[in-house]
């Protein structure tokens, strides 16, 4: 039984990309997952990615670009105000300006950069580098 679709969308995604995988299908399919991809196609952890409707639900055929050194979620998802994004940036990724969180806020998923820059905060999603 899956409880978390984003969980095991970047599960999968983690271990395609270890093995050595140019393309992998990520199914259930949801539209934050979708969102999730392309915020990582803007920072070029992946080079594309394209939604087929098979019916069931459909499903997410992602083409990777092997630059995914980690990803995963973030349980539970905190809320964040934006001044206090660099303590969980320094919790969660290896170095400052070395990979991104992903945050849902008030004007949809985006990058903590761009968080920071809107001055918004939101619910801590994933993390990538």
């Amino acid at each position: 039984m899956q409880h978390d679709t984003l969980n095991d969308a970047l599960v999968t995604l983690r271990h395609a990309d270890q093995q050595g995988k140019g393309r992998v299908e990520l199914h259930p399919t949801s539209r934050l997952i979708g969102e999730v991809l392309r915020i990582f196609r803007e920072h070029q952890y992946i080079q594309d990615f394209a939604f087929v409707a098979d019916g069931r639900g459909g499903k997410y055929e992602v083409t990777l670009a092997r630059r995914i050194n980690a990803c995963g979620v973030i349980k539970p998802r905190v809320a964040v105000r934006g001044r206090a994004l660099e303590r969980y940036e320094s919790r969660f990724l290896p170095a400052q300006d070395f990979g991104i969180l992903l945050l849902s806020t008030n004007q949809g998923v985006m990058s903590h950069a761009k968080a920071r820059e809107l001055k918004i905060g939101g619910k801590l999603l994933a993390y990538v580098y």
